[in-house]
């Protein structure tokens, strides 16, 4: 088969890999070397000029030994098959980097032979592109769940970020759908990375006689939403979980696409998008801002409202925390306004440094005051004072439409 007819086939077939954006990693250019990564990311990441950077993603290849019911590259799937050699995709990779269509490469794969045969595919293109090649563009490589602890070193060696996807939020949805997987093989491999990334693996740092970071961008993994009946709870629990036990930098959350010939217990149509969105801003908030998942999803309440989002959500079940003064607020306050990031909280602790900050100091800033002017106090603003001049004026209106009415009344000699 051409290497055209199997970049169609491969990129096609990495689509329903969502873990591939990069960050954090940054590698400048260097004399008589290929290429750099910097910080702003690559796939699905833009530069301030609108610029998109974009990723080759592709699978070494579509074979694989599980049968995944929710994969369309199931060994039990009627799908076209095809494979990469090694030097296909490095040499794919560096033509295309000098082409400029691409500044990194995400490299997944269906699992071949056994899961070191495949681990060892994916890391020698990795070693290939920066050893032979001198590429300091982004890689990203699958971590294959049971594969050695020493493969996974050397992938942490040479890619800039790792991904072994966990797929399903519950240990027994995976069993029954994905036979031969489990959460504590795929954890193990997490383990390992967090592992290699802690410590210095001064022995195969040696080996390129320079000081290299360990996969520099971390490592991620990937749920599915809407296969099953798992609630939004229960999927940031186990993100959380994630999260704090393995120093993921990212979870990502994909809507499950319906399949050809999938499991019975398998849904037929896909969830909502609106709930994948608001699992990550949920994924959001306790990332950054200091929320547990008892705040953004209450036991007994289980799902996300699809109406509006979880910081709002939690704003209006929390009404008596506000309003809040943003010339007295702690930063941590602040940032629970909804409508009022990270960055804007941070504008607003530096202003009331030099001046007691009014509504229109707040417009300057271009913070959105949609939400936000519900839930704080200024020096000339107070939701509670508007409120009761609505009522007030409301007063008023009956008021003179009652004396209204008597004058008229008694001008017509009505009763």
């Amino acid at each position: 088969m051409e290497v055209k007819n199997k970049l169609e086939i491969l990129a096609d077939a990495a689509k329903y890999d969502a873990s591939c954006a990069s960050s954090a990693s940054n590698r400048k250019g260097k004399k008589g070397e290929l290429g750099s990564s910097d910080g702003v990311g690559i796939c699905h990441s833009y530069t301030p000029d609108g610029r998109c950077i974009s990723l080759l993603k592709i699978l070494f290849t579509n074979h694989c030994i599980y049968d995944c019911n929710y994969c369309i590259n199931r060994i039990s799937s009627n799908v076209k098959r095809a494979k990469f050699e090694i030097e296909e995709i490095v040499s794919l990779t560096i033509e295309f980097y000098k082409r400029n269509y691409i500044e990194g490469l995400f490299l997944s794969s269906g699992i071949i032979k056994s899961s070191d045969y495949t681990m060892e595919q994916l890391v020698e293109v990795a070693r290939r592109l920066r050893v032979n090649h001198k590429f300091n563009g982004y890689i990203h490589l699958k971590a294959v769940a049971g594969a050695s602890h020493e493969l996974l070193d050397k992938a942490s060696l040479y890619a800039d970020r790792l991904s072994a996807n966990i797929e399903l939020a519950e240990e027994k949805d995976l069993i029954t759908l994905a036979p031969g997987k489990t959460h504590q093989k795929i954890e193990k491999s997490m383990s390992i990375i967090k592992r290699s990334k802690d410590t210095n693996l001064e022995a195969l740092r040696t080996k390129l006689k320079s000081k290299v970071n360990l996969v520099p961008a971390g490592q991620s993994t990937q749920m599915m939403v809407g296969a099953t009946k798992t609630t939004d709870r229960v999927i940031l629990l186990k993100a959380n979980n994630l999260y704090k036990g393995y120093n993921l930098k990212r979870v990502y959350y994909t809507a499950f696409s319906p399949i050809p010939d999938s499991h019975s217990l398998l849904p037929s149509i896909s969830p909502p998008l609106i709930r994948e969105h608001r699992l990550y801003q949920a994924d959001w908030l306790l990332r950054f801002y200091n929320f547990n998942v008892d705040e953004i999803v209450p036991k007994g309440v289980e799902l996300l409202d699809l109406d509006q989002d979880p910081k709002l959500s939690w704003a209006l079940r929390n009404r008596h925390v506000f309003p809040i003064d943003i010339n007295k607020a702690s930063i941590e306050s602040i940032i629970r306004v909804p409508g009022i990031g990270m960055r804007n909280a941070q504008k607003i602790i530096s202003a009331r440094r030099f001046k007691a900050l009014r509504f229109d100091d707040l417009k300057k800033m271009k913070i959105s005051l949609n939400k936000a002017k519900f839930f704080i106090v200024t020096k000339d603003f107070n939701p509670h004072i508007l409120s009761l001049d609505k009522e007030f004026l409301e007063f008023k209106k009956e008021e003179q439409l009652s004396l209204f009415s008597e004058d008229f009344s008694s001008l017509t000699g009505e009763v």
